[in-house]
C-alpha cells in the first residue's frame, strides 16, 4: 500500500454483508433521469427570510480612518470604534493585525493594480486574527506569513472577500468556531494544509472563489450548514473536502452542499505536515467526503483527476485518522446528484484498483466508496463510473434550487463571555485550529501536551506566550503574547483538563 494514501485493505473486499460484498454489488438496471424530475431538496437548514445574504452587512455609519504607506494598520484599529471602517492604502504593511472588537470593516484601496499588501517575509505567523463579531476583510494582498492569511477566532457574521492570499503558510482564509460568515471571490495559493478552511462553524457561504496550488483547496470540517458554489479550484491536492476530524470539541460534519464549481486536474504531489489529516489525502482526488453526513454534490464540472473524482470514505479507509468513540465513522445520506465528470482515475491508486478487481470493475473510477456509508443515493448513476455503491439508492429529488443560502436571516448577537468560559472558548477558537485531542492536525496532540505539563498550567502559559521549536516533526508554534496574561492562563488550566 501507497503510504499517505487511503487504507483500503483486502479483508473489506471478501466480507459479505447482507447477502452481497460489503461494498455492494453494481446494479445493472439503467434509470434515466431528467434534470428536473424529482423535485429539489428537502432537506437542509431553513432560513427565515428568502434572501439573508444581507444579514452579514447590516451596520450603521461610523468613522473612516485612512491608513498610508509607512503607517501601521494597528494603530488604526486600536483607534478605532465599533462601525467604523478602515481603509488601507496601496504600500506594503509588515505586520500581524489583531481585531478584538466588533463592527470593524477592514477595506483595502486598490489603485490602478496596485494593492495595500500584507507582507509577513516569511518571519511573521499571522496576517490578520479577529476575535470580534461583523467584521469585514476586504480588497488585501496578502503573503509570506508562515501561519495563516486570515483566521477568525470565534467571531461571529464575518465577510471576507476579494482578497488576494499567496502562500501564507498553514491556512489562506481560516474562519474557525463561526457563525453566519460568507468567504467570497478571494484567490487564494500555496498553503501547506488547506487554502479556504472552514473549521468548527454554522451557516457558512463559501462561493466564487479561485484556490489553487495548496494541499486541499476548500475544506469543510466539523462544520455545518454550509454552502460550496461557483468556486473555481485547481491543481491542488484535493479539491473540495467535507470532514469529520476526530478528536475535536466539536464531532459533526452535516449539511453541506457542493454545487456548481468547477473542480479541475488537483493532482498536485501531497506537501502536507508529516501525518496530519490532510497529508493523507491521495493526489488527484476532486471531492473528498470523510464521515461527513447529508452533503449534496450537484452540478460540477469534475474532470482530469488521476484517483477519483469523488472519493466517500469512513474513517477506517482514512490514513492518519485516530478513532473518536464520540464521532460516527460512516458517512450518511450522502446524495451525488448530476454532475459533469471527465477523465478521473486515469492512474488511480492501488487501493482504489482492488476494489474495482474486487467488484469486477473496468474503465477509469469517477466514483469511489470505501467502506461503511448509510441512506445514500446517486441520479444518473449510468453516466459514471463507479466502484463500491450498490448500496446507494436512486435520489428522489433532482437539485437544490429550491436553497439560496443557509445564512441567518439576523445577525448572530455579540458574545456575551462568563469570566469562567474564557478558557473554554479561547480553546476553542484558536487551540483547536491545530491541535485535536489524539490525532495530527498541525501541532502535537492534546493528550501529549497535557503529559508534558501536568500539574503545571503556568509553564503552559509561559510557553504559549513565548513558544520554542521542541519537536522536528511539528512546525514551530506562533507566540500568542497578544493574549493578556489571564487569558493564557485560563486556556492553559481548561487544556489540561479537558477530555476528548
Amino acid at each position: 500500500m501507497k503510504a499517505g494514501k487511503l487504507i483500503l485493505t483486502l479483508l473489506v473486499l471478501v466480507v459479505a454483508f447482507g447477502g452481497g460484498l460489503w461494498i455492494g454489488k453494481q446494479q445493472s438496471t439503467t434509470i434515466i433521469a431528467a434534470r428536473d424530475e424529482g423535485g429539489s431538496y428537502g432537506g437542509g437548514f431553513r432560513s427565515a427570510e428568502p434572501d439573508a445574504r444581507a444579514a452579514t452587512a447590516r451596520r450603521g455609519g461610523g468613522t473612516v480612518h485612512q491608513v498610508r504607506d509607512g503607517e501601521a494598520i494597528q494603530d488604526a484599529i486600536n483607534a478605532a470604534e465599533p462601525g467604523d471602517t478602515i481603509r488601507i492604502f496601496p504600500g506594503t504593511y509588515r505586520e500581524t493585525v489583531y481585531i478584538d472588537k466588533d463592527a470593524i470593516s477592514l477595506i483595502g484601496v486598490i489603485e490602478q493594480g496596485r494593492w495595500p499588501t500584507l507582507e509577513g517575509e516569511k518571519r511573521l505567523n499571522d496576517a490578520i486574527l479577529y476575535s470580534g463579531n461583523d467584521i469585514v476583510v476586504e480588497n488585501l494582498k496578502i503573503t509570506n506569513y508562515k501561519g495563516n492569511g486570515i483566521m477568525g477566532q470565534a467571531g461571529n457574521n464575518f465577510e471576507l472577500r476579494n482578497n488576494l492570499i499567496i502562500d501564507t503558510g498553514v491556512y489562506g482564509i481560516f474562519p474557525q468556531l463561526g457563525q453566519n460568515g460568507i468567504v467570497e471571490d478571494n484567490v487564494v495559493s500555496g498553503i501547506e494544509d488547506a487554502a479556504i478552511y472552514v473549521g468548527m462553524s454554522d451557516n457558512i457561504h463559501v462561493a466564487g472563489n479561485e484556490v489553487f496550488d495548496s494541499v486541499a483547496g476548500i475544506e469543510i470540517e466539523n462544520s455545518r450548514h454550509a454552502i460550496v458554489e461557483n468556486n473555481y479550484v485547481h491543481h491542488n491536492t484535493g479539491g473540495i473536502l467535507a470532514f469529520i476530524t476526530p478528536g475535536l470539541p466539536i464531532k459533526t460534519t452535516r449539511d453541506v452542499i457542493i454545487r456548481n464549481n468547477f473542480i479541475v486536474d488537483n493532482n498536485t504531489p501531497n506537501f502536507g505536515a508529516p501525518g496530519s489529516t490532510v497529508a493523507g489525502i491521495p493526489a488527484g482526488t476532486g471531492v473528498l467526503i470523510m464521515a461527513a453526513d447529508e452533503v449534496v454534490i450537484e452540478g460540477n464540472i469534475i474532470r482530469d483527476h488521476q484517483t477519483a473524482g469523488i472519493l466517500v470514505v469512513d474513517h477506517g479507509n482514512a490514513s492518519n485518522i485516530t478513532a473518536d468513540p464520540d464521532a460516527d465513522p460512516a458517512p450518511d445520506r450522502i446524495a451525488i446528484l448530476d454532475n459533469l465528470m471527465l477523465n478521473n482515475g486515469y492512474d488511480t491508486i492501488d487501493e482504489v484498483r482492488a476494489l474495482m478487481l474486487a467488484t469486477m470493475t473496468r474503465g477509469t473510477p469517477d466514483i469511489v466508496r470505501a467502506g461503511e456509508v448509510r441512506d445514500s443515493c446517486i441520479r444518473n448513476r449510468h453516466r459514471y463510473t463507479t466502484v463500491g455503491l450498490g448500496s446507494f439508492t436512486d435520489c428522489a429529488f433532482a437539485n437544490t434550487d429550491n436553497i439560496d443560502s443557509y445564512l441567518l436571516p439576523e445577525p448572530v448577537p455579540p458574545r456575551k463571555i462568563d469570566p469562567s468560559e474564557q478558557g473554554k472558548l479561547t480553546y476553542l477558537g484558536i487551540c483547536t485550529g491545530c491541535h485535536s485531542y489524539k490525532g495530527i492536525l498541525i501541532g502535537p496532540p492534546v493528550e501529549m501536551i497535557q503529559a508534558m505539563y501536568k500539574d503545571d498550567p503556568e509553564g503552559l502559559a509561559a510557553y504559549i506566550a513565548n513558544p520554542v521549536k521542541k519537536r522536528p516533526t511539528f512546525p514551530e508554534m506562533p507566540p500568542q503574547d497578544y493574549l493578556d496574561p489571564e487569558v493564557r492562563l485560563a486556556v492553559a488550566e481548561y487544556l489540561l483538563t479537558v477530555g476528548n
